[in-house]
């Protein structure tokens, strides 16, 4: 088992960057090595990775989720296990930091060198520095799933606070 942990700071409130992080049809618009996510179940995702032709799919269950705190989840299947979670903390005014820890379960040879010559963790460190690069230059979140999981178990939804909107002006 390999584990892996990188952090990053946005320059986006913890609201906006959980708010982001919980649309995952989303992640191929920024994410390289994520082809596809189906949302089959607020605590249930289906997943296509890959790099060039290699293609790797995988089911992945939500079994933690705390609006603009935490998520954790795990693969359900044997091939692609793995495990992991992800922190949003507030940082200075209106950024936050974004905490990625993954654990890899899956046996093999290549698992074992992808992990012992480092490129599992360049590849969390490059993705999740597109999620930096793309929250921040969009500037607000494409949606938002504000229910809890615990246990594996979606809890009712929290209404929404009300928030001001500031149109965003073109620059130059």
């Amino acid at each position: 088992m390999s584990a892996i942990e990188e952090t990053v700071e946005v320059r986006v409130p913890v609201h906006t960057a959980y708010n982001q992080w919980t649309q995952f049809a989303d992640f191929p618009r920024f994410m390289s090595s994520v082809r596809e996510v189906e949302q089959v179940k607020p605590n249930l995702t289906r997943w296509v990775v890959g790099a060039g032709p290699l293609r790797g799919r995988f089911q992945a269950e939500i079994v933690e989720q705390r609006p603009d705190a935490y998520l954790a989840w795990r693969s359900t299947g044997r091939r692609h296990a793995h495990s992991g979670e992800v922190c949003f903390r507030p940082a200075e005014t209106d950024r936050s930091t974004v905490t990625v820890r993954m654990r890899m379960h899956s046996p093999g040879a290549a698992h074992r060198l992808a992990a012992a010559s480092g490129l599992l963790r360049g590849t969390v460190r490059r993705e999740l520095g597109r999620f930096k690069e793309f929250i921040e230059a969009v500037g607000e979140e494409s949606g938002a799933w504000r229910g809890s999981i615990g246990d594996g178990r979606v809890q009712p939804e929290e209404p929404e606070p009300p928030r001001s909107r500031v149109p965003h002006w073109p620059v130059g």
